[in-house]
């Protein structure tokens, strides 16, 4: 007998009506019932309620689940589909079943702990950035791992400019992408907002975890990062899956960072009066699932951006999930793959410039694409970018 740990109360929340496929990413590749939110909630239900044993086939359905939540918004009866799954998939990691072929509980708990170590994290990528540079990392395993073109040797030092807000640099983001953390900071000062990064006071908000099914593990690095911070200060993030992490579990008050421009009309005032020059090209949003089904302040990003750049484009695939999830793009790549094949369509029929994407790793998962042929960067980068452009106009 399995006992899941999920709430019976949202478990008979699910009427079935099936009004999820549509929105689920890896029922829309599959069209498989039990690849679906549907379909996992009725194996739920069989295992929690019925007693039904814990099979390959379900292990698979529940392990093969990104995670993106895209379900929550199109279900007309809320069913809290990402509790449901969390609680799920926490209760058989602690019971030890694994599927074939994927990490069990110790090894994953060991790869992530590193993430709470930043100086060991720093250490271990500036040695795989000098391991890229002489060429001992094959660019097929690269692409499996989601490595950046060239992982970071050394990193420009945070600066603070004020206490205004918080702004969480995370882990791997910090240790791979700390330039979206400047780049971000520069656009909050521009909108006259002062920053202090967190650095190593808060290393790692635990959304990893979460996803990897180590619930407890995610839950209290959230925590951690709120006790290590003074209090009532806003923590403003980035990355959108910390972000939504953090509002779930952190108990303060957490904000993404063109959220926290665009909620305002005085920054986003002063920010619009400092981009008099707005970059000459199209941008193709790309919306992360944890910034759009789960914070749901996706429209904040087509604000702050729309007074930088020439033209701001949709999609035409409504949000659908590009595939990331995390670490999902390393623990299930073919599956990765195929949605994320759907998502590099969309973006070639918008034919942008530029496509922005608020989420490390989604933009690194669309990186790796071949087939994606223009620059995948932070929406703050582009702003950046162009503060730049207004501060140094190229001379004549």
């Amino acid at each position: 007998d399995m006992d899941l740990r999920v709430d019976e109360a949202e478990l008979a929340s699910c009427v079935q009506c099936g009004l999820c496929l549509s929105s689920c990413p890896t029922y829309r590749v599959t069209g498989d019932e039990t690849m679906s939110p549907r379909g996992r909630i009725a194996l739920m239900r069989q295992v929690h309620l019925h007693d039904a044993p814990v099979t390959s086939e379900i292990l698979e359905s529940f392990e093969t689940c990104i995670q993106c939540r895209g379900c929550e918004p199109a279900c007309p009866s809320v069913v809290p589909y990402g509790h449901l799954i969390e609680a799920t998939r926490g209760s058989l990691m602690n019971a030890g079943v694994v599927g074939a072929h994927r990490p069990p509980r110790w090894l994953r708990r060991a790869t992530l702990g590193v993430l709470t170590r930043p100086r060991l994290l720093r250490g271990g990528s500036s040695v795989l950035g000098i391991a890229q540079r002489l060429r001992l990392v094959p660019a097929s395993l690269a692409r499996r791992l989601g490595l950046p073109d060239r992982v970071p040797v050394r990193r420009v030092p945070h600066t603070t400019s004020g206490t205004d807000v918080y702004l969480f640099t995370g882990c791997v983001m910090d240790a791979w992408q700390r330039d979206v953390h400047r780049a971000t900071q520069r656009v909050l000062e521009a909108a006259g907002v002062s920053v202090t990064p967190t650095g190593d006071a808060a290393p790692c908000c635990g959304a990893l975890h979460l996803h990897a099914g180590l619930t407890a593990d995610g839950v209290r690095h959230a925590e951690d990062v709120s006790s290590a911070l003074t209090p009532g200060v806003p923590i403003v993030v980035d990355s959108a899956g910390c972000g939504a992490h953090l509002k779930e579990h952190a108990n303060r008050e957490v904000f993404d960072a063109a959220e926290f421009i665009a909620a305002h009309p005085d920054r986003l005032a002063a920010l619009a009066a400092a981009l008099t020059s707005p970059l000459d090209v199209t941008v193709a949003v790309q919306d992360p699932c944890h910034l759009r089904h789960v914070q749901r302040v996706h429209t904040a990003t087509r604000t702050v951006l729309a007074p930088a750049v020439r033209t701001v484009v949709e999609l035409d695939d409504d949000g659908l999930c590009c595939g990331a999830g995390g670490a999902y793009s390393v623990i299930e790549p073919d599956m990765a793959r195929q949605v994320r094949d759907r998502k590099s369509a969309a973006i070639a029929r918008a034919a942008p410039d530029i496509v922005a994407s608020a989420n490390p790793g989604c933009s690194l998962h669309l990186g790796a694409d071949p087939t994606v042929t223009v620059p995948v960067q932070h929406p703050m980068e582009i702003i950046a970018a162009a503060l730049a452009a207004h501060e140094h106009p190229p001379t004549r």
